[in-house]
């Protein structure tokens, strides 16, 4: 009887340790809502986890570029979506669609991406009807 209950409390402990993660997972806060819509060239696409990335260089009229980081969600989730390791290369042409962040920076939470096709890309973010 004790080793049975043993077990089943280090069962429990071990499922709290696991659920436990879950929890800690960030916010929003730094996203202001403002939508921006920005149009460059991909750097680079980073298929990482917790979060992917689209690094995206944008010309102004004057010639000064601007390297933009796009924020978008884990790979596991954007798989549901068509998207996939080998979805963006560099010099890919793209229009991004994101929310800013609140300190003017070009860091941006992805909304939506459409590819020089006219293709559009969404992720879960944007299909919550953010």
């Amino acid at each position: 009887m004790r080793t049975r209950l043993r077990t089943i409390f280090l069962a429990g402990f071990a499922l709290v340790i696991c659920v436990i993660p879950v929890f800690a997972h960030h916010g929003n806060a730094s996203y202001d809502g403002k939508s921006v819509t920005i149009k460059g060239t991909v750097t680079a696409w980073l298929w990482t986890n917790p979060h992917s990335f689209l690094k995206v260089d944008v010309t102004d009229d004057s010639g000064n570029v601007t390297h933009w980081i796009c924020e978008n969600n884990a790979p596991s989730t954007l798989v549901n979506f068509g998207f996939s390791a080998k979805t963006f290369k560099p010099g890919d042409v793209v229009t991004v669609v994101m929310d800013a962040t609140s300190k003017n920076l070009p860091v941006g939470r992805v909304s939506k991406i459409i590819l020089a096709n006219g293709y559009v890309m969404n992720s879960e973010v944007n299909r919550r009807g953010r």
